[in-house]
């Protein structure tokens, strides 16, 4: 704290706020470009994109459609990208088999965007819900989400993602002990140059609804599978909303095991959590301004409520003023071109 100051005269903290330029002087917290990450969907098909309904002005995309957005994302300065897959109904199964087969979807696009854009960095995702059948992040058993027998398979998909050209892994399952277990599958198979980014506080949260319907990745329900004993909710593997210090716990665990960075996700309702994992964590640390958030601002500017730019931007820096040195955002190409103006 600043030593409380004795001089007879009037304390004045406009005297920075004057102008334009003495306000950019005295700034504290710096948005730039190097701080975003692109989600993208990415689905089978040529030449096409489908707009996802509850998130306006983002896109499913054919692999020949998602290089040209990774270039004009690359073009912009952004600096990496987090790939996601649309998986087609049929090809879901209950032991997520899919997500192991070496020429589908998802490692084609990884090939095919680190052959047109070489530097621009691809985060992929290892939790098995593009592929499960019940639409869990981990394998189901007897109405269970099965822990150790769902990092089996993520080890094989980091693997795999790596040998497709992967630059950093992300497992978002929040399942117990996978980092250190993802770790060991990629320094055995020869990639230890490969990054893992870690989803360490992943809350069991209402604001990822619009990301589901991306994917169509909601956990099922009992109309859905009569004849199965499938939870409703993630809550017993993704973190209660109402605990903060559980994030410090989890954090330790993830850089024991080897995260070279971690994430907080959802963002703003937990801009408390980021900045407790900036003070504990001595690497860097990402959080994810969700789906939910973005489709509020989006709606909301839609209906004349409030100003797009202005709020999206005010919302990013306040994620970087909490501690996050990276977010991934669907705002980051409008930030980017904000960012730029």
């Amino acid at each position: 704290m600043a030593p409380s100051l004795e001089y007879d005269v009037p304390l004045r903290p406009r005297r920075l706020r004057r102008t334009e330029n003495i306000r950019r002087m005295a700034r504290e917290t710096r948005l730039s470009t190097d701080h975003l990450i692109a989600p993208l969907f990415v689905m089978d098909g040529e030449n096409n994109r489908e707009e996802v309904s509850s998130m306006p002005d983002t896109y499913r995309h054919t692999i020949d459609r998602l290089v040209d957005k990774a270039e004009a994302l690359d073009a912009l300065g952004i600096p990496a990208v987090a790939l996601f897959p649309a998986i087609p109904e049929a090809l879901k199964t209950p032991d997520a088999r899919h997500a192991l087969e070496p020429d589908h979807l998802y490692p084609n696009a990884i090939r095919a965007l680190k052959e047109a854009v070489p530097d621009l960095m691809v985060i992929t995702d290892t939790a098995l819900d593009p592929y499960n059948a019940d639409g869990h992040d981990g394998i189901v058993k007897d109405g269970q989400i099965v822990n150790d027998a769902t990092i089996d398979v993520m080890q094989e998909m980091a693997v795999l993602h790596a040998e497709a050209g992967a630059d950093i892994v992300a497992p978002s399952d929040m399942m117990d002990g996978r980092v250190g277990r993802i770790r060991e599958a990629l320094d055995a198979a020869g990639h230890s140059d490969i990054a893992i980014l870690s989803y360490t506080a992943k809350y069991s949260s209402s604001y990822y609804g619009p990301f589901r319907d991306a994917l169509d990745s909601a956990p099922k329900d009992e109309a859905e599978a009569p004849d199965k004993e499938i939870p409703d909710n993630k809550d017993t593997y993704q973190m209660d909303p109402a605990n903060g210090e559980e994030a410090v716990r989890e954090l330790m665990l993830d850089l024991d095991e080897g995260a070279d960075m971690v994430m907080v996700k959802p963002a703003l309702p937990y801009l408390d959590v980021i900045h407790r994992v900036q003070q504990h964590s001595d690497v860097p640390v990402a959080a994810y301004n969700v789906s939910g958030e973005y489709a509020m601002i989006k709606a909301a500017a839609q209906n004349g409520w409030l100003h797009k730019e202005k709020c999206a931007l005010e919302a990013l820096t306040g994620i970087r003023r909490a501690g996050a040195d990276l977010i991934l955002t669907y705002f980051a190409e409008d930030a980017a071109h904000w960012i730029r103006e």
